[in-house]
């Protein structure tokens, strides 16, 4: 296996690699909200009748009173700092806000994560199992379906289903009941947080209104990791050491798990780092749909009032974690496949 001091250095050099990328996106996204239409300043005066010097004051506290080389030379050096301005929305600073809601996202994007996962690996064993068969055409018909229906029709679905119809899911508005008391900010995820203070009652409370949209988001990855799974399967199954190790009379289930199983998780891994990725910034249908309070509503909500710094940092934190989920991806693939060359 790879040593630790190789992963590392390994991952030190693919992190310096992705900072040109970073500033790239940096610059992309300043430029972009400035050609968008609609001035925020407009926006946020109070009433539509607001005079100039009003509108003229509100450019100048954002910062639009500047030409723009000189406030992207600001925003950069703003971001140096770790400073990624205030929300004209929120009136608080966006790395504030993101630290906030970061932890909602993160929690659904997780949990929908490990569904798909829990079920695409094992359909698309089954499937490569059996190629040509009913249960293949099936899997490949369930991910037809997952791809086609957009997660709010989904989403929607599953609520009238298990909330309107059956009565079983709790209503669907936010991470916790309206009735019900947050638990301590500890660490921003209630599915820890609850347990960290004895609350088991919030703890299935929380649980609860996690599953339709996790399962919503689910539903929208199953897919791709599922087709990765059958097609990483099939090629596998179809290998020397295979047919080697089925000669020699080793039980099935050892063929298929140990051996089969272990050489076609490396795409799996890579597909499922890219997908998280995509859940993440991709999510705000989900979110909005059950009112979740996360980064991708925060953002739009930024969007559609013309708040320039909150969209900017919520592209900045995708990005950000773009390279950490690829760095993990890279140190996962050496601890699954000891081949995996560090240099």
């Amino acid at each position: 296996m790879a040593s630790a001091s190789g992963i590392a250095r390994r991952t030190g050099r693919r992190f310096l690699s992705s900072l040109p990328a970073l500033l790239g996106v940096l610059v992309f996204t300043f430029l972009l909200m400035r050609v968008l239409p609609g001035d925020p300043a407009v926006f946020f005066a109070s009433g539509p009748n607001a005079g100039k010097a009003e509108i003229e004051e509100i450019r100048r506290q954002m910062g639009l009173d500047k030409p723009v080389p000189e406030q992207l030379v600001r925003y950069l050096g703003d971001v140096a700092r770790g400073q990624l301005g205030r929300s004209m929305t929120t009136g608080q600073p966006v790395l504030t806000d993101l630290r906030q809601r970061l932890p909602a996202s993160l929690e659904l994007t997780l949990t929908a994560l490990v569904i798909a996962l829990l079920l695409a690996i094992p359909l698309g064993i089954a499937a490569a199992l059996r190629p040509g068969s009913a249960v293949d055409h099936a899997v490949r018909f369930l991910c037809a379906l997952g791809v086609c229906v957009p997660t709010f029709v989904s989403g929607l679905l599953l609520i009238y289903v298990f909330y309107y119809l059956l009565g079983v899911a709790p209503d669907p508005t936010g991470r916790v009941d309206v009735f019900a008391a947050s638990p301590p900010d500890i660490t921003g995820f209630l599915l820890i947080d609850f347990p960290l203070v004895g609350d088991w009652e919030g703890f299935r409370a929380a649980a609860g209104q996690l599953v339709l949209p996790a399962l919503t988001m689910a539903l929208f990855v199953l897919a791709p990791l599922a087709r990765i799974t059958r097609a990483a399967m099939l090629s596998v199954l179809g290998s020397d050491f295979i047919r080697t190790a089925r000669s020699l009379g080793l039980p099935r289930r050892r063929v298929i798990v140990t051996y089969a199983l272990r050489n076609a998780i490396l795409p799996v891994l890579t597909i499922a780092g890219i997908v998280f990725s995509t859940m993440l910034g991709a999510n705000v249908l989900v979110e909005k749909v059950f009112s979740w309070p996360g980064v991708a509503s925060y953002a739009l909500d930024a969007l559609l009032a013309s708040d320039y710094a909150p969209v900017q940092g919520f592209v900045l934190l995708m990005a950000s974690l773009f390279v950490v989920v690829n760095l993990t991806v890279d140190v996962l693939y050496g601890l699954a496949d000891p081949r995996v060359s560090i240099e």
